[in-house]
């Protein structure tokens, strides 16, 4: 158990905590959430030890174990990827040594019978009970599964470390928290570094780990999976209660609507008050009665609404200029790294309007194809080609980053803005929560959520309608990812946007790419159709669908039969969806049918000139026409996106 008590912090003007007091038990799995620097990260420094609290206390049981990930971190490491995480198991390391060297010495000793023989044998025979208590005769296979469930594939087990990116870097990291079993974590944004499957994965080892968890995340999925606490710090205080984030939130808007109740209840009981007393103060046939209230209000406990942190940001894209139809296509497109094959014969295509999501493990393909289309690498074999009047956008997976660290917040955005735009510099950064004295900051003093808006800012100062995003969500706080998911929603350019964060996704695009063995999967639909569609409880189970002629996936069956197999669950499916989509073109028709009569019979009633008297009942019908006109426009754009999917079935 850890005891939080009384602690503060004073950071910038204001108080990150004032006077905090929490208790964490051992079967908590704790979600921290608020806003960009609302000090989530300190209070995990503060329980780590990297950081005091200004004021107050933490307290620890005896020989407590801590497991911290940070959000950033970089190994100079030059050791394999293995060798790395197995030297971080230090009690384990030393117990195996102390084991070779005890039956090094019983092996080299003859006198069977003797106390310092026996005595030998005892020892060992200890250390081995010590070994199976930390779970060290199976450590091998422990370091296999965790390395593999977060994404590393067997064969590079012996590459040094250093050969990788910071993302993988940190994944090692987590696998060496995970396998030391401390009696508490703390991860801070660790899905960051993960792809949707190694997310999936977590979530598992974390819901059956026994011992504390304390976490932030932005990932509400994540949260809602892994959880059963939710602390929340705004404004200095905290708010916290044993349920996981959704639930959290309904019982957080319940609390408030009571409270906003009785606020208002009790200031409506002041202000009667008040006036009872100044109306009768000077009476004095009243004067005991106005003595009594005056005293009520003394001792009233006055009931104060909670002060919210409301800011947030607001921002649309701007109209994007129209395209030609076909947006981009790519043909028999193959990139390789080196000897490192990436993307083996990609074809894909993206037309106007569409929303295309691209998912799947790290180093699969998604940022390379990314790039490649948005012309930040020209080194590739096969075909690209960009539609006409076709302006991208692109935000690159580390856009953040790469901004200048020494220039301010306002001198990045005056260099990115062009003509009209140079006037609304100052509206476009109060837009994304950068006002007054924040627009002189430095980059390199901005959190990694200041940062990625600042990024998503400079790409609104440039025309385009084809946005290609990679990882946009990382470091945004959930409020902003909700803001930037709605302006996408409402942008009516093209977007390809690569993002592990299945919330961010879900009814965000209208198509869904998988890659995966230097190929791509493609279905029409977001993440959870697919998902829920097929009965898929991971994407590894994607491997065995093929639903569009534009799969590139290559398995290879050991047997001829075992093909076969495959060949006939792919046609089970195909067909399966096939008459779902029949099932839903015959629905629609019948609607469209009907509503087609329905816009008739309002036509035959405004051609009757007599109807035109009745001004109210005109006006109700124009409505009503108005409406089914709409509603017509949106049932035939549906029938044609089925009937679309329909034929690509078929081909």
């Amino acid at each position: 158990m850890i005891q939080i008590s009384n602690i503060s912090i004073y950071f910038a003007g204001k108080y990150l905590f004032d006077s905090v007091t929490f208790t964490i038990r051992p079967d908590d799995k704790i979600g921290l959430i608020g806003r960009n620097g609302s000090g989530k990260s300190t209070l995990l420094k503060i329980i780590n030890g990297l950081q005091n609290p200004e004021e107050g206390t933490i307290s620890f049981p005896n020989h407590f174990k801590i497991g911290y990930l940070p959000q950033e971190g970089r190994s100079i490491s030059i050791k394999s990827v293995y060798e790395e995480t197995y030297d971080s198991l230090t009690d384990i390391r030393e117990l195996e040594n102390k084991i070779h060297n005890l039956e090094i010495e019983i092996n080299k000793r003859k006198d069977f019978e003797s106390k310092e023989y026996l005595k030998l044998i005892q020892e060992l025979s200890e250390v081995n009970e010590k070994m199976e208590i930390f779970g060290g005769n199976n450590i091998h296979a422990q370091i296999e599964k965790i390395l593999t469930g977060l994404g590393f594939n067997r064969n590079e087990f012996q590459r040094p470390l250093n050969e990788f990116s910071g993302g993988w870097q940190m994944r090692v990291e987590l696998a060496k928290i995970l396998l030391q079993k401390p009696d508490c974590i703390l991860l801070d944004e660790p899905t960051n570094h993960l792809d949707i499957e190694s997310i999936q994965w977590l979530e598992d080892f974390l819901k059956k780990y026994k011992g504390i968890i304390v976490l932030v995340s932005h990932d509400r999925n994540f949260l809602d999976a892994v959880t059963n606490r939710t602390i929340e710090i705004s404004l200095g205080k905290i708010y916290d209660f044993n349920l996981p984030y959704t639930k959290f939130l309904e019982h957080r808007e319940e609390i408030k609507k009571h409270q906003i109740n009785a606020y208002e209840n009790q200031q409506r009981q002041i202000a009667q008050t008040e006036r009872f007393i100044e109306r009768f103060r000077y009476k004095a046939t009243l004067s005991s009665r106005v003595q009594s209230r005056i005293k009520l209000l003394e001792k009233m406990d006055k009931i104060e609404v909670e002060n919210e942190d409301v800011s947030s940001i607001k921002f649309r894209f701007p109209q994007a200029p129209r395209s030609g139809r076909l947006v981009a296509e790519v043909a028999d497109l193959s990139k390789s790294y080196g000897d490192k094959l990436i993307l083996d014969r990609i074809n894909f295509a993206i037309e106007m309007g569409e929303k295309v999501a691209f998912v799947g493990k790290n180093g699969e393909g998604k940022t390379t194809l990314s790039r490649i289309i948005a012309n930040d690498i020209s080194d590739f074999d096969g075909n690209l080609r960009i539609g006409t009047n076709v302006l991208i956008g692109y935000y690159a997976q580390h856009q953040a980053e790469l901004l200048d660290q020494n220039s301010t917040v306002l001198e990045i955005i005056d260099r990115a803005a062009t003509g009209e735009m140079r006037s609304q510099i100052r509206k476009l950064l109060g837009a994304f929560l950068f006002s007054g004295n924040d627009v002189f900051k430095k980059v390199k003093v901005l959190s990694g959520g200041e940062k990625s808006r600042l990024a998503i800012a400079r790409l609104l100062l440039k025309e385009s309608n084809f946005l290609i995003l990679d990882e946009p969500t990382n470091h945004l706080d959930m409020a902003a990812k909700d803001v930037l998911k709605n302006a996408l929603m409402n942008y009516n350019g093209s977007l390809i946007v690569v993002s592990h964060d299945r919330n961010f996704l879900h009814e965000l695009t209208n198509r869904t790419i998988y890659f995966t063995n230097k190929g791509i999967i493609e279905y029409t639909g977001d993440i959870y159709d697919f998902i829920e569609k097929h009965k898929l409880e991971s994407l590894n189970e994607l491997n065995s669908l093929t639903l569009k002629k534009t799969i590139n996936l290559q398995e290879s069956a050991s047997s001829q039969e075992s093909q076969n197999k495959i060949l006939r669950e792919q046609k089970k499916l195909l067909l399966k969806e096939s008459n779902k989509l029949k099932k839903k073109i015959a629905l629609i028709e019948n609607e469209i049918e009907e509503i087609e009569h329905n816009i008739k019979a309002l036509e035959i009633f405004f051609s009757d000139p007599f109807n035109f008297n009745n001004v109210e009942l005109m006006r109700e019908k124009q409505f009503e026409y108005k409406n089914y006109k709409l509603l017509l426009n949106e049932k035939m754009n549906e029938w044609t996106e089925i009937q679309n999917s329909m034929e690509s079935l078929n081909d």
